[in-house]
């Protein structure tokens, strides 16, 4: 990007690396942390082991969103509560799209680690029996919110965080410094990050850190719109310095509009006080104007239902009453309860004229939590080796489409240990950076507020079609305003517009309304089309987005299986996908609620698959492809038959051994499929019993169910019979319509070999003068179709072995033999995969379940 005006029309590039002087210094560390919030001071605490750690913050050291954070911190802290029922509430909040993996991590990992920031020295408010006070918010079944203060949280945590790490020898910190770009080796690894201290003294200016590894731990993006809960400091520098980086970033749609902001009119711009979730969590309620408690009927949790929820249900009344906010009701608090519980929102209140002990307080939705970010691992490492990123800045996979409340400190503290744990596992020497060739460039300062309100005019709670596509040309038209006055302001103003970009690419991209993400023009969930992750990169100066499917942490299928299935063959991505679809259709974006209420979360149980019939058994892989599906692959499984086995009943077929709740998830797809297939093979045994000794074969037809033709051809196979065509291009069948268009039997048969003269042409003949007639043509395979059985001998006869020929329509088990004994090739039966029934088999738990020993 050159830093002249382009011309009209022009496209102009977003830069990929922000204009700025050389580095005038270059220091060294083993880590470089980037943020100070809990995320970033957790980081490099429990980094220090690796060596030399250097913290760097935008501006003083506590002065990250985390301060701000007012309700507390989520964890399963109360003996009543379990990880279990934790990982519950925030698989629905995620609205599908959480990684379950990374969510079972910040739920078990989470109360201990919260346990480590107490002996670290935060101070949780406690009751008089000593026990932490926990209160509810949003979404949460049961009360694990840990509060300090009343409603301080995030102030006692970042002053327990900030004392320990200046505390420590090894935690070097440069404050008033923003973060301008990654520096990268000859390998394409992190080396370390470009930055402007903005003081006086030895390190002032353009510097550069150089490090073996490299920590986003920069918070939010709020500051994209012109309402937010976010710091001034949260202008999304991590996400857009981690594109220019060449990082994947994922969901960048799902921004969470906090539902209760206090209104401070129309006007208002910038950062506004938060009226905390945990006041509703303590009894307050909303109304509309008329006094009515909208929020009655439209959850089970009324008030306390997820954000996105309350944020829909506000906005919706609002526009249905042309109000400009609704009221939240929490007059019945007292002045006492206000005074020691929410102190800061009584103070923030009261400042702004409000008295919440005896008025309504006006709330309305603002922009609060970017659920979306950098896409990282289960380490935190990002699609940039040696890159990490923590907290919000970064898509760990745990929040999905809305994050529960309270949600976020945990995350930030779990995944902060566990990028620690992960640099201690061991890192490469520091490596110099090489040159960056990347077009530099930065945007005019000036675009800042007609970015913020171009984004919450179209790209903020309500977005459509229309609305995001007027955003997309407003930015292209800021892209137009290029500066060559390099400073904070024009930095942060880039980084602004690159993340607006990508962000409203990916609200274009999706066709859907989900969690936080509420399209109007698309009002419904869509899992079909969208049940999976929007993927940005940024490419020769343009954002581009691509849809990548849910799938599970682990490898599935496993390589043996894998193998087990191609050597039947079967492509395991079809299996995979028809798994995929079958366990969403059972869960339907949310949990078996049933499992979740009766079996605990670590509960083990071994499982026979068993026959309750007399039969042929097909599928047992498929069985194994949907237990290792829902147990991410954590799961014993051992076959005792194979597939074409004649079993009997009470035979078992397979012992699994798994988490309980898993088994039971899993159970309903596996046995359709085991009991829909076997049926199959069990019929079509019979029908191959019904004619051995002939020299026909069974052959079925393309009678089978949607979706599911290959697996049914395979049953078909399991139980000794062939297949025919498994798709319309794997050979030219001629029938009665085809001859009727064509004008004859020859006719159509010469039509077909002149236009595919190597593939194989069948011809359909309900008669024996049109079989000879198929056959003179030079058809490869004859269908006599609904022929009686003299008449099919005549035609062997007549035809004598010129062509194969397959006797089909009006067959049964009392007639095969004595069509087979005709001389036919083959007997083509469509009722094998059209009507046969199903085979009785069950799964069984063998054992009483036991807790696992490995919680």
């Amino acid at each position: 990007m050159t830093s002249q005006p382009a011309g009209p029309g022009a496209p102009v590039p977003l830069p990929g690396r922000l204009l700025a002087p050389p580095p005038g210094w270059v220091v060294t560390a083993d880590v470089v942390v980037i943020g100070s919030g809990i995320a970033g001071l957790t980081t490099a605490l429990r980094a220090t082991p690796v060596g030399r750690v250097l913290v760097v913050t935008k501006d003083v050291l506590s002065a990250g969103s985390t301060r701000w954070a007012q309700g507390g911190i989520a964890a399963a802290l109360d003996p009543g509560d379990s990880a279990a029922d934790h990982e519950a509430d925030t698989l629905t909040a995620g609205v599908g799209l959480c990684d379950e993996a990374a969510v079972r991590l910040l739920t078990t990992e989470g109360p201990d680690a919260v346990r480590r920031l107490i002996a670290l020295g935060t101070r949780f408010d406690r009751a008089a029996d000593g026990r932490i006070e926990l209160g509810r918010e949003g979404g949460h079944h049961r009360n694990r919110i840990a509060h300090a203060g009343g409603d301080a949280t995030g102030a006692e945590i970042e002053r327990a965080l900030v004392e320990a790490v200046r505390a420590h020898p090894e935690i070097e910190i440069i404050e008033h410094a923003l973060a301008l770009d990654l520096l990268r080796d000859s390998t394409g690894r992190a080396a370390g990050v470009t930055l402007h201290v903005m003081g006086e003294g030895a390190r002032d200016g353009v510097g550069a850190i150089h490090a073996r590894a490299v920590v986003l731990a920069t918070g939010g993006m709020g500051q994209i719109y012109s309402a937010t809960t976010n710091p001034l400091v949260s202008t999304g520098d991590g996400v857009a310095l981690a594109l220019r980086g060449g990082a994947v970033v994922r969901d960048l749609e799902f921004v969470q509009f906090h539902p209760t902001v206090l209104w401070l009119g129309g006007v208002a711009r910038g950062q506004q006080p938060l009226v905390s979730e945990a006041v509703r969590g303590e009894g307050a309620f909303l109304v509309d104007d008329n006094g009515d408690r909208f929020m009655t009927g439209v959850h089970d949790l009324a008030d306390l239902a997820p954000r996105d929820v309350v944020a829909k249900a506000i906005m919706r009344r609002m526009r249905e009453t042309g109000a400009e906010h609704v009221w939240l009701d929490a007059r019945q608090f007292g002045e006492e309860k206000w005074r020691v519980r929410f102190p800061t929102i009584l103070a923030s209140c009261r400042e702004h004229g409000i008295d919440p002990v005896r008025d309504l307080i006006p709330v309305a939705p603002a922009c609060h939590y970017a659920s979306g970010g950098v896409r990282t691992d289960l380490d935190g490492q990002t699609s940039v080796p040696g890159l990490y990123a923590c907290g919000e800045v970064a898509c760990s996979g745990v929040h999905g489409a809305n994050r529960l409340a309270s949600n976020s400190l945990l995350e930030g503290l779990v995944f902060a240990e566990r990028i620690a744990a992960d640099l201690i596992g061991g890192l490469p020497p520091v490596r110099s950076p090489v040159e960056d060739t990347r077009p530099a460039g930065i945007f005019a300062a000036t675009i800042r507020q007609d970015l913020q309100r171009a984004m919450t005019a179209g790209a903020g709670v309500l977005r459509d079609l229309r609305g995001l596509g007027d955003t997309q040309l407003v930015l292209a038209d800021l892209r137009r305003r290029p500066s060559e006055d390099a400073c904070t302001e024009t930095w942060e103003g880039t980084n602004l517009l690159t993340v607006s970009e990508a962000l409203t690419a990916a609200a274009l991209e999706r066709q859907e309304t989900r969690g936080s993400h509420w399209r109007e023009d698309y009002p419904d969930r869509d899992d079909t089309w969208w049940l999976g992750h929007l993927d940005t990169r940024l490419v020769d100066g343009t954002v581009r987005t691509v849809y990548v499917p849910k799938r599970p942490a682990r490898q599935i299928p496993s390589a043996d299986l894998t193998a087990e299935l191609a050597a039947a063959g079967l492509e395991p991505a079809y299996v995979l996908g028809l798994v995929d679809s079958a366990i969403a259709e059972d869960l339907a974006g949310g949990i078996d609620v049933t499992s979740q209420a009766t079996i605990p979360a670590d509960q083990m149980s071994t499982a026979d698959v068993v026959a309750r019939a007399d039969g042929v058994v097909a599928a047992l892989p498929i069985v194994r492809a949907v237990l290792e599906y829902v147990t991410q692959g954590t799961i014993a499984v051992e076959s005792a038959v194979a597939d074409g086995a004649a079993v009997r009943r009470g035979d078992v077929l397979m012992t699994v051994r798994a988490r309980t709740r898993d088994l039971l998830l899993g159970e309903r797809t596996a046995l359709n499929l085991l009991c829909r297939l076997s049926g199959i093979a069990t019929l079509t045994r019979r029908w191959v019993d019904a004619v051995a000794g002939t020299g026909a074969v069974i052959r079925d037809t393309r009678k089978t169910t949607p979706g599911l033709r290959p697996l049914e051809k395979y049953a078909v196979r399991c139980g000794g019979g062939e297949n025919h065509r498994m798709a319309l291009s794997d050979a030219a069948l001629v029938k009665d319509n085809h001859i009727i268009a064509a004008g004859g039997i020859v006719a159509a048969f010469k039509a077909v070999r002149e236009r595919f003269p190597d593939i194989p042409v069948e011809v359909e003949a309900d008669s024996v003068e049109d079989a000879m007639a198929a056959v003179d043509a030079g058809a490869d395979l004859v269908l006599l179709d609904n022929m009686p059985v003299a008449a099919i001998r005549d035609a062997v006869t007549q035809i004598a072995g010129r062509a194969k020929l397959e006797a089909s329509g009006g067959l049964s088990l009392e007639s095969a033999r004595a069509v087979a004994a005709t001389g036919v090739d083959y007997l083509a039966v469509g009722a094998l995969t059209h009507s046969a029934p199903a085979l009785d088999i069950a799964l069984d738990l063998r054992e009483p379940a036991v807790h696992s020993e490995h919680r």
